[in-house]
């Protein structure tokens, strides 16, 4: 199958749309995990049209991620005007997850995979889908055996979409999330081994939210006992330490924290992988 051409799309990045468009097309019905990141959105806008209600994006709710994304999920989905459902995980009911091994995420994963190819089943849809990109093979994710165990399959990978491309694909087809910053659960805000619990995961949730309230948008919470660790981005760096800085500290001990500590490397992915 092949897309109409997307004006300032390079020869590259078309050709990359149209091979998208091919394997969704071959798959002849899917559910797609649908976090309302920048990844899965593409995905879903894709699948949904190609596919229309053979394609049903699945996003699962749970502690360890805040109200603000469900609603963002909600509101995109809405915009894309595909299926949706909403289904509750519950990771921090498994033990494994909660002890916060290096595998963390494979825990969670599967059981968020299961849960997906049941609905699949269900629904009588053949395939369940990832947002998983070329540029995820560099980083620490457990999670791809459980996707590998569950036969998940990753299109936007299997298309050889990076980030980059996936941001300006996204911009050409005026999706909202093109420029979204990357978030990830507020699971991985806790070192390996520190335990993973609702309160923590409640006091680190309040503290990120509230920084958001002040107009912050690249940022983590980093958890390290009473200490809080924040990463920001370039500008947010500069408002954390002039103007907002009061502000910025009464926030995050509002939160629960005894101290707030600014890294001057500033944000990253993968931080928490650092000390190992």
């Amino acid at each position: 199958m092949t897309s109409k051409a997307l004006a300032g799309l390079s020869p590259a990045l078309q050709h990359k749309y149209d091979t998208l468009r091919g394997i969704i097309a071959s798959l002849g019905g899917c559910v797609i995990g649908f976090s309302g990141g920048v990844d899965s959105t593409l995905l879903f806008a894709v699948a949904a049209e190609v596919l229309g209600d053979r394609a049903l994006a699945v996003t699962a709710t749970s502690e360890t991620y805040p109200e603000r994304e469900l609603n963002e999920a909600q509101e995109l989905a809405a915009h894309i005007g595909g299926r949706h459902r909403v289904i509750v995980s519950e990771e921090l009911d498994i033990p494994q997850f909660k002890d916060n091994p290096r595998n963390r995420c494979y825990y969670c994963k599967k059981e968020l995979f299961g849960k997906l190819r049941a609905i699949a089943v269900e629904e009588g849809l053949p395939h369940v889908l990832d947002g998983t990109n070329i540029d995820d093979r560099s980083d620490h994710r457990p999670g791809r055996q459980a996707a590998l165990e569950i036969k998940v399959r990753s299109p936007l990978e299997e298309a050889g979409f990076s980030k980059d491309d996936i941001r300006a694909l996204s911009q050409a087809l005026e999706l909202p999330t093109w420029n979204k910053p990357a978030y990830a659960c507020l699971s991985s805000r806790f070192p390996y081994g520190t335990a993973i619990t609702r309160e923590r995961v409640h006091q680190v949730g309040k503290a990120e939210e509230s920084l958001r309230e002040l107009g912050f948008r690249v940022l983590r919470v980093r958890y390290h006992g009473n200490v809080a660790r924040l990463e920001l981005g370039p500008e947010e760096f500069l408002q954390a330490t002039t103007a907002m800085r009061d502000e910025v500290v009464q926030r995050v001990k509002g939160a629960g924290f005894t101290y707030v500590a600014i890294d001057l490397q500033g944000y990253r992915t993968g931080a928490m992988n650092e000390g190992d």
